[in-house]
């Protein structure tokens, strides 16, 4: 029997993730790319680049199944699956329930409880406010005049932390340069953004159970995992890839070939 193949396509707000899976199943192709301002032309580039990585072509997918804020965006998609269920769906491949998934996103954060038997228990996202999400600390980044990719190690090396008060992102930015100002270390103030993030987390519900960490921010920021287990008394890991869950979840519902119940 030839291998089956399928697709998931998470369009976010700030980048697009597309999965190929197989039957056993497996991530056999994937790639991950800025949204812009165009969600059809997006989607299509990580579809075909996912597809190059693969090795296959189109006609041997047998199903695509999208994702995301901009999920309706794709023409090509036999259907769509909300970013929430479908970001469960991926855990679930990794972790058994109960977990709670928290996914960190550019625009926004979710928190995601998951029964034992992988039914959504509960679910919570933060106020339309950017404190605490990717856009914080990529604001934080071009005020600091540090590139974004140097936040993690920087967090890592520091051997203390300059703690915020601020719950603005603006207001955060101000009070950041008052600290650089006063002779503090950048590294302790990056530690200190992390942990700010980290705060505004767990203020929107309580974390029990396995915590899974997902979303771009954690891929590229994975100390703040650190910061997650000093903060509480629940197991926390990170997936594979976990800029990538929600596609994974949406190419598992279309290998299933069945909608989330």
């Amino acid at each position: 029997m030839a291998e089956r193949y399928t697709c998931g396509i998470d369009v976010g707000s700030c980048t697009t993730k597309a999965v190929i899976i197989n039957d056993e199943p497996r991530i056999v192709g994937s790639h991950v790319l800025y949204s812009g301002t165009d969600f059809q032309a997006a989607s299509q580039s990580a579809w075909f680049e996912a597809l190059k990585q693969a090795g296959i072509k189109p006609d041997q997918v047998l199903q695509v199944v999208c994702t995301g804020y901009g999920r309706k965006s794709v023409p090509f998609a036999s259907r769509n699956i909300t970013e929430i269920t479908c970001h469960g769906r991926g855990v679930l491949h990794y972790y058994p329930g109960p977990v709670t998934v928290i996914d960190i996103g550019g625009q926004d954060n979710k928190i995601i409880k998951l029964g034992a038997q992988g039914r959504r228990v509960s679910f919570k996202m933060n106020r339309k406010c950017a404190a605490g999400t990717g856009a914080f600390l990529e604001e934080m980044a071009l005020r600091l005049r540090l590139p974004i990719e140097d936040l993690n190690g920087l967090a890592a090396s520091a051997d203390g932390e300059v703690l915020l008060g601020s719950y603005c992102t603006v207001f955060s930015a101000t009070e950041v340069l008052e600290k650089i100002k006063d002779g503090h270390p950048v590294n302790r103030l990056v530690r200190g953004l992390f942990h700010s993030v980290v705060k505004r987390v767990l203020e929107m519900d309580t974390l029990t159970d396995t915590v899974v960490l997902t979303g771009g921010v954690i891929e590229h920021n994975p100390f703040l995992a650190d910061i997650f287990k000093e903060e509480t008394s629940a197991n926390v890991v990170i997936p594979p890839h976990p800029q990538i869950v929600g596609a994974l979840g949406a190419a598992l519902y279309a290998l299933d070939g069945q909608s989330p119940a």
